[in-house]
């Protein structure tokens, strides 16, 4: 029998992923680096998506961080399932590119589970 984890999301080690793909003076990462990256980034929207889901659903409808947070898990959901490219087709770049679409996802879904639980930072 599975048993659910209750603690909370490690909502700082998550920020520190997506700050070193997003910050202004970010450096393109090596390929290997990017791989575990990206495994990262889709593992913490795994985590989070159903988080901020199962919260905002069971807040009021006239509850204001509760709609906004909805459609910012939908958006996180469909970038979930972009298909990645193979690096040789698009390249180093590209799958950046596609890296800081996940952090900044993450992030999002961050701020989100943040404000939903009342959480000042």
């Amino acid at each position: 029998m599975d048993e659910q984890d209750d603690r909370p999301p490690d909502i700082e080690t998550m920020r520190a992923v997506t700050a070193s793909l997003l910050a202004d003076d970010a450096q393109l990462p090596r390929y290997e680096d990017l791989e575990l990256m990206l495994l990262q980034l889709r593992g913490h929207l795994m985590l989070l998506i159903p988080i901020v889901e199962d919260i905002a659903c069971v807040l009021s409808a006239r509850d204001v961080p509760a709609q906004c947070a909805l459609p910012g898990v939908s958006a996180a959901r469909d970038r979930l399932n972009d298909v990645p490219a193979a690096v040789e087709k698009v390249g180093l770049v590209s799958e950046v590119r596609r890296a800081q679409r996940l952090a900044r996802s993450v992030d999002a879904l961050c701020d989100h589970y943040e404000n939903l639980n009342g959480i000042r930072t």
